[in-house]
């Protein structure tokens, strides 16, 4: 789910994901190349992700790389991961956050 999430509205390259994953749990998680790639294969036989025939900015791009951007499925299933994690979120506040204080 986080390289699903990490492409999110944006055309991505498989290193592009990996920063971006990083970015986004602030270092939490760290995928590497193997894991990273691993799960794009999964997810463009899956039908989530499509590769890019466009490049962002041929000037500045590198042309060995792949960018991916969601499907519309792939849209659909970020956006009801996110319920899904946003309501557990709202089920477990209540009494999660009391044990902190």
């Amino acid at each position: 789910m986080h390289v699903l999430i990490a492409i999110g509205p944006e055309e991505r390259h498989g290193y592009a994901i990996m920063r971006e994953i990083v970015r986004m749990t602030e270092g939490a998680t760290r995928l590497g190349p193997g894991g990273v790639y691993t799960t794009i294969r999964r997810l463009l036989d899956d039908g989530l992700i499509e590769e890019c025939d466009e490049r962002p900015d041929p000037e500045l791009d590198d042309q060995r790389r792949r960018y991916y951007r969601l499907t519309g499925t792939g849209r659909a299933v970020a956006g009801a991961e996110v319920r899904r994690l946003e309501s557990l979120v709202r089920a477990a506040r209540p009494w999660a956050l009391e044990a902190v204080e």
